[in-house]
């Protein structure tokens, strides 16, 4: 058995001024700045939302912009072999988690459980 949910809204900015974009998008969306460097490396960083809200990451990219979200779960293997029965496909593994393609064409992340509370809307597989 493992656990999962929607966890996360990215937004993929193929930019050279992660902090432009960053500003733009804390404004557009009126959400604060929680981390404008969130792994101290000049490519993530997330805006502030509540414990019942998704992440909101802004994300410096080399593709195109585009928004994709992630799915956590407390088996990333588990659930990703789950999500591979229903069509999706693994595409690469980035730091420490998998970017997957939906058989519709999406690309979207399986990443660990995330800091906030793993609830609400948490969904049980067996």
């Amino acid at each position: 058995m493992h656990h999962s949910r929607f966890s996360s809204i990215i937004i993929d900015c193929h930019v050279d001024d992660l902090a432009a974009a960053t500003e733009f998008w804390s404004k557009a969306l009126g959400k604060p700045v929680a981390s404008a460097d969130q792994d101290a490396d000049g490519k993530y960083a997330q805006l502030e939302t509540s414990d019942d809200e998704p992440f909101i990451v802004i994300q410096k990219v080399a593709h195109e912009s585009r928004v994709h979200l992630d799915i956590e779960s407390d088996d990333i293997e588990a659930e990703v072999k789950r999500l591979e029965a229903l069509g999706a496909k693994r595409v690469e593994f980035i730091k420490r988690w998998w970017v997957m393609e939906a058989p519709t064409g999406q690309r979207f992340c399986i990443v660990q459980k995330q800091p906030k509370e793993f609830v609400p809307h948490l969904n049980r597989w067996d």
